[in-house]
């Protein structure tokens, strides 16, 4: 079976790594085609795929025409490959020449605010996969799973943290560090987000400072830092920062797909965003207390204060962790062979 697989955000190439790995060890091929998204063609790199170049770009007039140029590109690649099955996270362009080939699309979905590239997506795509907790209801072309995308790569039976990327710190295992992440909130779903939205460099700084009472604090920063906040800037190599997260005492941040994978780990995760909270978020949150989200950045700051003063707060939340992993499942697994059971049908 020949697959064709889309690839638009870095979070991406997490989720479709071991998926794309399964198909390939059972003996099907696969093709990527990315696009050129913050570091998505890093992390392909850094993991030794090889993939097509599509196009990306900010705005929505120059992602409208983005989508007619994905197109083109698609459809060259579909006519000298001829894919059996294209799937990914959800793609406009990939569900328009998936189409034209009259091949099915397999999208995946969990961000209820992508409401424009569902709406163009949704009538030439076949599947759309979803988590349970997913709040919209997309019609009879939804199948959800009991899970998160984060477990495609975050499950057990995918991840083993490795220790030494406290080398690249400077730390060791009883060292206690805070993961901080501003994003830059320009995707789809964004539009009208506000997360952290300090007014200054020196605003966020002092915020830094009050953490740094409890370890070291690390920024992870999507936006222009002035040089006193830069000597805070997380720098390891591209794909290590899973493992990170695992050893941190804290994630706190406006970056939704980060304060997932935190929650998941079992670290005390803290998201602040001003717009509503996606399905996954309130799951981690209501079911299973792993994650808090706050719209006031001095309220979130309050409650990681509260939390870091518990010398015992990563024993509470892995336990947390494991009650949620034993109802949860290993999404890449589910993926492959719900891939390969389909291009049976």
């Amino acid at each position: 079976m020949k697959i064709l697989v889309n690839i638009g955000h870095p979070k991406d190439v997490n989720i479709l790594k071991n998926i794309i790995w399964n198909l390939e060890e059972r003996g099907h091929m696969v093709k990527i085609f990315a696009n050129n998204k913050e570091d998505v063609f890093q992390k392909l790199d850094a993991y030794g795929f090889s993939y097509n170049r599509g196009k990306h770009y900010k705005g929505l007039i120059r992602k409208a025409i983005s989508i007619l140029e994905n197109d083109f590109l698609l459809y060259k690649i579909s006519k000298e490959f001829k894919p059996d099955i294209y799937m990914g996270p959800g793609s406009v362009s990939m569900a328009h020449v998936s189409k034209l080939f009259r091949k099915p699309y397999i999208a995946f979905i969990d961000v209820e605010g992508a409401k424009l590239a569902i709406a163009l997506m949704q009538p030439f795509t076949d599947v759309i996969l979803t988590p349970s907790c997913f709040n919209t209801n997309l019609g009879k072309k939804q199948v959800r799973f009991n899970s998160y995308f984060e477990l495609a790569y975050l499950h057990p039976c995918n991840f083993k943290p490795n220790p030494s990327v406290l080398k690249s710190l400077n730390l060791n295992e009883n060292d206690k560090y805070i993961l901080m992440r501003i994003s830059s909130l320009n995707a789809y779903h964004d539009i009208g987000a506000k997360g952290f939205d300090f007014a200054s460099n020196d605003e966020l700084l002092g915020f830094i400072k009050k953490l740094e009472n409890y370890g070291h604090v690390f920024l992870t920063s999507e936006i222009k830092l002035s040089d006193k906040l830069e000597k805070y800037r997380l720098k390891i190599p591209i794909n290590d920062l899973q493992d990170c997260i695992y050893y941190s005492t804290m994630y706190i941040g406006d970056g939704a797909s980060m304060a997932a994978e935190a929650a998941v780990l079992g670290v005390p995760s803290i998201y602040v965003t001003t717009t509503r909270r996606w399905g996954f978020i309130n799951d981690l949150e209501k079911n299973y207390g792993l994650l808090y989200t706050f719209s006031n950045r001095e309220q979130a700051l309050e409650k990681a204060v509260e939390l870091l003063a518990d010398g015992k707060i990563k024993d509470k939340w892995q336990r947390r962790r494991e009650r949620m992993l034993s109802e949860k499942m290993d999404v890449a697994n589910f993926i492959t062979e719900f891939i390969e059971k389909y291009e049976r049908k």
